[in-house]
């Protein structure tokens, strides 16, 4: 599976603490696998698919299209506080 990520993804991540990364990982792992997962959403966000799961006990939500059977691209993440917000100023 090819991972596409976005820059504002690569900045995110440098934010993140090892542990916190560890967790990142198994939750884009899981994406791979089953690129499906993800709850799809329609309106603006017609074509991104959003994940959840726990990042230091707190959930977050990660933002990902599915650009074709090898491939996907990772948007964002973060906590569901102004999630929806950001990813429309980033899709703009």
């Amino acid at each position: 599976m090819r991972l596409l990520v976005t820059a504002s993804f690569v900045k995110a991540i440098k934010k993140l603490h090892p542990s916190q990364k560890i967790e990142l990982d198994s939750a884009v792992k899981v994406i791979s696998v089953s690129p499906s997962i993800g709850e799809a959403k329609a309106g603006d966000f017609l074509g991104v698919r959003v994940y959840k799961f726990n990042l230091s006990r707190q959930l977050c939500l990660l933002a990902y299209r599915i650009l074709d059977e090898e491939g996907i691209k990772l948007l964002t993440f973060g906590p569901h506080e102004n999630f929806y917000r950001d990813l429309r100023r980033q899709s703009e």
